[in-house]
C-alpha cells in the first residue's frame, strides 16, 4: 500500500477516539502498511482521505446534531461514502446514521445510505440488560467480504448500545450477534460498511477486521 495512504477518523465530539486511532495504528504496524491515520473534524481532510471512519457514542439525534455543527461535514461525509467509492467504516452510532432514520427520544433522519431504522433493542428475554453491554459472539453471514476475512462464527466483539439498526433489505446485514434474538451486528453495501460493535475495543477480532478494512480495495 503507497505510503500516502490515509485514513480520516471524524472528531465530532463523540466516541473515544483516541482508542478508535490507536487500534488502527496497531492494525497497520502489524500488517507492515505506512498509513497515515487522521483524527480530524476538517471537511478538506476527509475529502482526500483514502478511507474515512466515523465512530459514535451516544443518542443517535445528538450525534447527527454534533456532524451538522461542523460545517460542509455531512456533505462531504455524502459525497465520500455515496460519491467517491472508497471505503467508508462506521461504528455504534456512526452505523446507526447510515439508516433512514433513527427512533431514539422521537424521529430523526439519518444519512439513508442503508435504508432501514434504528429502533430500541427487546430482548425476548426479559432477564436482559438494556443497555446490551460486553461481549458477544458474532454470526458471520457475508462470509465472502472481505472486511470479514478470517473472521468465523463465534468470533467475539465487544458491545455497548440500546438500539439496533434494521435494513430494509436483509441482505445489507453482513453479520448478527443474539442478544433475546438475533440483532444486526455488521451491515453494508458497496464501498460502505458499519459495525455495532466497537471493533477498536474487541481485540483479536476486532484488529483482524481493522487490518481487513485498511486493505478493502471496493
Amino acid at each position: 500500500m503507497p505510503s500516502t495512504s490515509s485514513v480520516a477518523i471524524i472528531d465530532y465530539g463523540s466516541g473515544n477516539l483516541r482508542s478508535a486511532a490507536k487500534a488502527f495504528e496497531r492494525a497497520a504496524r502489524e500488517a507492515g502498511m505506512s498509513i497515515d491515520i487522521r483524527v480530524t473534524s476538517e471537511p478538506e481532510q476527509v475529502r482526500s482521505a483514502d478511507r474515512v471512519v466515523l465512530p459514535g457514542v451516544g443518542a443517535f439525534a445528538d450525534c447527527k446534531a454534533g456532524l451538522a455543527a461542523l460545517p460542509g461535514m455531512t456533505a462531504t461525509l455524502e459525497e465520500f461514502a455515496i460519491g467517491s467509492g472508497r471505503p467508508f467504516l462506521g461504528i455504534c452510532v456512526g452505523m446507526q446514521l447510515m439508516a433512514s432514520v433513527g427512533r431514539e427520544h422521537g424521529d430523526h433522519v439519518g444519512f439513508g445510505w442503508i435504508p432501514g431504522e434504528v429502533v430500541p433493542l427487546a430482548p425476548a428475554d426479559p432477564r436482559l440488560k438494556i443497555p446490551h453491554m460486553g461481549w458477544n459472539d458474532l454470526m458471520v453471514l457475508a462470509t465472502d467480504h472481505a472486511v470479514l476475512a478470517g473472521l468465523a462464527d463465534g468470533a467475539e466483539t465487544y458491545f455497548v448500545h440500546s438500539y439496533r439498526m434494521i435494513p430494509e433489505d436483509p441482505a445489507h446485514i453482513l453479520a448478527t450477534a443474539d442478544y433475546g434474538g438475533p440483532l444486526p451486528a455488521i451491515v453494508g453495501r458497496d464501498n460502505i460498511v458499519g459495525t455495532q460493535f466497537h471493533p477498536e475495543k474487541s481485540q483479536a477480532a476486532g484488529l483482524r477486521m481493522i487490518s481487513n478494512f485498511l486493505k478493502w480495495r471496493p
